[in-house]
């Protein structure tokens, strides 16, 4: 594909969180003690006065977050995906999820594009735990445009919200006129051979995983699946009745998250063949993210041979 803009979707978090501050005052936003990594420290230079950063405690912050939620303020806390979702599962659970409070949760630096940082920080565990919380809504946006639509989706929501934001820098796919709406897939590319579903970083590599299939002879549908949790069921079932084949892309384990979802979907109401490219249920290493993405087979390449 020709060559796009790229940036990273923490980056249009953290742009999402000020537009959002310019408009509305009912919320505030929370980190832990990296918000120059996750890019909060745009909305705490923006407004000082709405921010609070609770330092390298999540558990912690996650409860402040639903004692303030609780007294009738929206609240995004932030943090590593690891630490958002793993360290601070409790809280989440029991604290915000259990009372369905509105906190917006934001992690960053999710899967193994994370890189040097290396396996403790690379998390691709997040949305098999949080799609595990009653209630959860679980998210990956694809690019800079579907991230900041999402934030703003996820302020409107009533209840708990997950949303996962890259570190590395990628494709924006989208045009201006974009919408989202939580629980609703996109059809990108038509296809009548086989249905890559894909979110995250993914999306630009399935694109251009069915640009070379095409090559071959082989039509592909590409969809993207920013909402993991909803799924966008009647989109899925569609797709694998017009395909009769489904592959799943997603930077996370094949445990537990969107091909997991798909797959159990699928097995029930559609039995259909289905593929996962993912992490095949092992951890991560450091170096370059690019090379991490392509030795886990996170890449077109695979996706192709798949």
């Amino acid at each position: 594909m020709a060559d796009v803009k790229k940036i990273a979707t923490r980056d249009a978090y953290g742009a999402a969180l000020v537009d959002l501050g310019n408009e509305r005052n009912d919320f505030i936003v929370m980190d832990a003690d990296l918000a120059e990594a996750t890019k909060t420290g745009a909305f705490k230079k923006a407004h000082p006065d709405r921010f609070y950063d609770c330092g390298i405690a999540e558990g912690n912050m996650m409860s402040i977050a639903a004692g303030i939620a609780a007294s009738g303020k929206k609240v995004f806390a932030s943090s590593f995906a690891m630490f958002a979702a793993g360290r601070a599962f409790e809280q989440i659970r029991n604290s915000i999820g259990y009372p369905h409070l509105n906190v917006k949760i934001g992690a960053t630096h999710g899967g193994i594009s994370v890189g040097e940082d290396g396996a403790s920080h690379q998390c691709c565990e997040d949305f098999a735990l949080m799609r595990s919380i009653p209630g959860m809504v679980v998210m990956s946006p694809a690019d800079d445009i579907e991230a900041k639509a999402m934030v703003r989706a996820a302020y409107l929501h009533e209840g708990p919200v997950y949303m996962r934001f890259g570190r590395a820098a990628v494709p924006v796919i989208h045009g201006d006129d974009f919408t989202f709406q939580i629980g609703k897939g996109e059809v990108l590319r038509e296809g009548t051979d086989v249905a890559i579903i894909a979110n995250g970083l993914m999306t630009y590599e399935a694109l251009v995983a069915a640009e070379e299939l095409a090559k071959d002879g082989i039509n592909a549908m590409v969809i993207n699946m920013g909402t993991i949790k909803p799924l966008d069921e009647e989109l899925v079932l569609e797709a694998a009745r017009k395909c009769g084949k489904v592959i799943t892309a997603e930077e996370h384990s094949v445990i537990g998250g969107l091909g997991e979802a798909v797959a159990a979907l699928l097995s029930e109401k559609l039995p259909t063949p289905v593929k996962r490219v993912g992490v095949n249920d092992e951890f991560g290493h450091s170096g370059p993210a690019g090379a991490l993405l392509k030795q886990f087979g996170l890449s077109a390449e695979n996706l192709v041979k798949t």
